[in-house]
């Protein structure tokens, strides 16, 4: 694991203003067990204030096998 801190979860745009598509997501250099996957990815809409989502993305990235989670987190996901 790393020790760096979570990166920032909004790109800056032209006005200065910060806008949030997808949260950012660290899976590189990181334990890619599921279960870590699950709690990087819970505490990555946490920090974006998007706690909300948890039960939708569980859900659906919990619907299949791990090819599924790992496609369905770069879907919500700005994956690094």
């Amino acid at each position: 694991m790393t020790s760096d801190p979570i990166p920032p979860l909004a790109a800056e745009v032209k006005d200065g203003t910060p806008k949030v598509d997808r949260p950012v997501l660290v899976l590189v250099g990181e334990d890619g067990n599921a279960f870590s996957i699950l709690g990087r990815a819970r505490r990555a809409l946490l920090l974006a204030g998007r706690g909300d989502e948890w039960p939708a993305f569980v859900a659906e990235a919990t619907g299949g096998d791990y090819n599924h989670l790992l496609v369905t987190a770069m879907k919500w996901f700005e994956v690094e």
